[in-house]
């Protein structure tokens, strides 16, 4: 029996990351029929991804280009996924999180009058700037979806709070926890990468990429982190500097060239993923960070005013702690000078699933290309 036709759309790495087990499970199933595209907003650190969990796009709209903006970004997806969507003419559109390849692609759906299902969907800050454009790319997917894959409990009920009908609704867990399960290993050798890293000290793994920490909330960041190499001797900071030149040249500025400072080229995922797992502290303005470090029992300190996930901060494996300089200091200081209160964020219990996420988003979607072919469960 021929259940129909599944497109999965993303563009950057984090989404690829956590698209790779749904993936993996749709092609468990040989009624459906899987197409992937990719709009590679992000290309080189996507393509790490693509090989390492050996996915073949059926479709490349290869957007990135040099000094990008929304704008470019937006009607590049909008008209390549156009001439796709015609062509292949889905039964089921799945996007991820809150990249504008997540709302374009789902608004080309809808334009198309083909369902969406959003994987990863419900997380709020209800501020629209902050994540900017994120906060608003997930919530007006949010209204265009038939499908909602929540990662919690708190997810669902901001769909509610929204007016998505529950029965449109399944919490699964998050996908990323799938992919950790695959990817980290305790007995993982490090490539020649990250050969002057001393890993008999604390490691501090440090991201920072955000729009709006650009500029003085940046500084901010980076003056901290020199201080907390300075007072603290067994401390390095491990820095995967983002490709984006706005970040990069304020990080080579301020970083570059001090002791115990290691600047990288972005890591490949399982390299950082691994990476993650050997550090002591996370300190990011990720979103997906706050949701992988603490499956691995790393508090994370996250360098934001607002965060869409809450659920790790009531569950108290990640701080809220701002991109004030002091305030980054202090709560980086306290968790490397007081073992209880490092304890006591690192053996927290994580919100976000048992990795078992894909199984369900599947199970969910059969269910659902049954109904529309007319079967009756």
């Amino acid at each position: 029996m021929h259940l129909g036709k599944v497109m999965v759309v993303f563009g950057t790495r984090p989404e690829a990351i956590k698209m790779a087990p749904v993936i993996k499970e749709l092609k468990k199933v040989d009624d459906i029929k899987t197409v992937v595209v990719v709009t590679a907003q992000h290309r080189e650190m996507l393509d790490q991804v693509l090989h390492l969990f050996a996915i073949v796009p059926d479709y490349d709209l290869d957007l990135m280009k040099d000094k990008q903006d929304l704008f470019s970004i937006s009607s590049g997806v909008l008209t390549g996924m156009k001439d796709i969507l015609e062509r292949e003419q889905p039964d089921l559109v799945l996007v991820h999180g809150d990249t504008s390849t997540t709302f374009i692609a789902a608004l080309a759906a809808f334009y198309c009058k083909i369902p969406v299902g959003h994987v990863e969907a419900g997380l709020r800050t209800r501020n629209k700037y902050s994540p900017f454009p994120e906060e608003m790319n997930r919530s007006l997917t949010g209204r265009l979806a038939e499908l909602h894959f929540a990662p919690t409990d708190l997810s669902r009920e901001n769909l509610l709070a929204e007016s998505i009908a529950a029965f449109k609704i399944w919490v699964t867990g998050n996908t990323v926890i799938d992919a950790l399960v695959d990817t980290v290993h305790d007995d993982y050798t490090f490539g020649p990468q990250l050969a002057e890293l001393n890993f008999a000290h604390r490691l501090l793994l440090v991201t920072t990429h955000r729009r709006e920490n650009w500029g003085e909330k940046m500084r901010d960041i980076y003056k901290a982190l020199l201080r907390l190499v300075d007072d603290f001797a067994d401390v390095e900071i491990v820095f995967p500097v983002h490709l984006n030149p706005t970040v990069r040249d304020l990080a080579t500025e301020m970083l570059g060239g001090r002791e115990r400072i290691h600047l990288l080229e972005p890591l490949e995922y399982e390299t950082f993923a691994n990476l993650m797992n050997r550090s002591y502290l996370v300190m990011t303005d990720s979103g997906g960070m706050q949701e992988e470090a603490p499956s691995l029992g790393k508090p994370v300190l996250v360098l934001r005013d607002t965060t869409e996930r809450p659920e790790a901060i009531t569950a108290g494996t990640v701080k809220l702690v701002g991109t004030v300089e002091e305030q980054v200091y202090q709560a980086a200081a306290r968790l490397l000078s007081d073992a209880s209160e490092y304890d006591k964020m690192a053996w927290a219990v994580n919100p976000y699933g048992d990795g078992k996420a894909a199984v369900r988003i599947v199970k969910v979607i059969k269910e659902f290309l049954y109904v529309r072919i007319g079967v009756q469960l």
